[in-house]
């Protein structure tokens, strides 16, 4: 049995009063179920009223269906088809590139950064796993950027008949109509087809689009006749997409566990919708950042992440916030840092600063390393002083980081609460993760904002379009 993801919401609870705690408990409970409801009417294909359209409701019980269908099905359901899908890649490839923006890459990333050594890349294949390297493109329009990739490609893989210079592509975009994704296939389908032959079975079976059951990519992947593709679902937005193929695929390829991935976001979801408020980090953490907006002005949301393989989590959460509950001039700031790095560029404002900010702590219970000491040395060499620290650990050192900087904030009224993830591993990002995508939710029905759509990133979209055609 896992041990389950933790809120910890003081001491920022204490900054709030117990009627304004108690008060919101109706709202609260209206809110989840309506996000509930939301559920229901979405499996029953029922009329959307306009208020709620878009519904990309599809994701709460994704894991959970997902799961099930596999273990009814094995190989045949969609989960299985991924994983064959995935040990092909992983088994014929020593690079994978991966293009998409927003939602269609930033959940890879943070599981990722999460999951894999920080210098994946750079190690010989036995040390990686057996699993490619990963790169990612298509998420931005840096030409520079670009031409380094490609270059590298080039440079690096000469011999298509060499299992060291393969490489293919996974192609990410719902619509397939991203332009910056769009480019980016364009160029580097370019690339591969030229290093494999634009008709050799290599130019399909090692390029795969999880895309949209309609839209451009999915026309030209069935034009182009690419063997494999794969579904995001009808109901499940960009950035709600992480438990669907835009994730779970290359993460398959690259060895993670993405069974137990869906396992803590399925239990999550179910702590959601059954534990009461003191039980359910959802709805707790809902509260604490809609209390505190509200009656303090706490409009900032600071994600601390205490470690840096989590910094790209953060940056998927900013996004899921901001694109979420950024509208009608509405909304909190979402803001990542990662300690004890930024404390020494960011951790005087928040000390000091405008009293705008709410701090969330996301803290790993143990390290998946060995821990490491401070060693001590003779008398005569100890200058830096370290000796008096001798042999304590990094995890211990980081301890008492995130004890005194809370100490520090406590001392000066500026509210903290703390994420405890007991490990990090497949199933706990899966709990973290879907924990972040219910809250947004959840605040969205409680303030009475759609979370869903985008609407003012379609507006740059179409604008960007209209001047490249010459129509802007």
């Amino acid at each position: 049995m896992s041990t389950p993801l933790q809120y910890n919401p003081q001491p920022a609870r204490a900054a709030i009063s117990n009627s304004d705690w108690n008060a919101l408990s109706a709202a609260l409970e209206a809110a989840r179920a309506e996000v509930q409801h939301d559920v229901e009417l979405f499996n029953s294909g029922g009329q959307v009223p306009a208020e709620k359209d878009p519904l990309d409701a599809g994701f709460i019980e994704l894991p959970r269906k997902l799961l099930d269908e596999y273990e009814q099905q094995g190989d045949a359901s969609l989960l299985g088809r991924m994983l064959a899908c995935a040990e092909v890649l992983r088994e014929e490839l020593d690079r994978l590139v991966v293009l998409g923006i927003g939602g269609s890459y930033m959940g890879l990333r943070a599981l990722f950064e999460g999951l894999c050594d920080p210098f994946h890349n750079e190690l010989p294949r036995a040390l990686r796993g057996e699993v490619p390297r990963l790169y990612f493109e298509g998420n931005n329009v840096d030409n520079d950027a670009l031409v380094s990739l490609l270059t590298l490609l080039r440079t690096q893989c000469t011999d298509p008949t060499d299992f060291a210079q393969r490489w293919g592509i996974v192609v990410i975009s719902k619509s397939g109509g991203t332009l910056e994704t769009a480019v980016a296939f364009r160029l580097f389908r370019e690339a591969l087809e030229q290093y494999y032959g634009a008709d050799s079975r290599e130019s399909t079976r090692y390029v795969v689009p999880v895309t949209g059951e309609a839209g451009k990519l999915r026309d030209f992947s069935n034009s182009r006749g690419y063997p494999v593709t794969f579904p995001i679902p009808d109901g499940v937005g960009g950035r709600f997409s992480i438990f669907t193929a835009v994730g779970l695929l290359p993460a398959a390829v690259l060895g993670m566990d993405v069974l137990r991935l869906l396992e803590g976001a399925a239990d999550m979801t179910e702590t959601f919708r059954t534990a009461p408020r003191g039980e359910n980090p959802v709805l707790d953490y809902t509260a604490v950042c809609h209390l505190l907006e509200k009656q303090a002005g706490l409009k900032t949301r600071i994600l601390s992440t205490w470690g840096k393989k989590l910094e790209a989590s953060g940056l998927w959460y900013d996004q899921l916030l901001a694109e979420s509950l950024g509208k009608h001039e509405q909304g909190a700031f979402p803001l990542t840092i990662v300690n004890t790095r930024d404390l020494h560029s960011r951790g005087q404002q928040h000390q000091e600063g405008v009293r705008d900010k709410l701090i969330t702590n996301v803290v790993i219970g143990q390290p998946n390393e060995s821990p490491l000491s401070i060693p001590k040395l003779p008398a005569n060499r100890d200058q830096d002083q370290l000796n008096k620290f001798a042999g304590k650990t990094i995890p211990e050192v980081l301890t008492a980081a995130i004890q005194g900087t809370n100490k520090a904030y406590a001392d000066v009224n500026r509210p903290t609460a703390d994420i405890l993830l007991p490990e990090l591993s497949a199933y706990t990002l899966g709990q973290f993760y879907q924990m972040l995508m219910l809250a947004t939710v959840l605040e969205g029905r409680l303030i009475g904002i759609n979370p869903y759509g985008q609407p003012g990133v379609e507006a740059y979209k179409q604008n960007m379009n209209a001047i490249l055609s010459g129509k802007g």
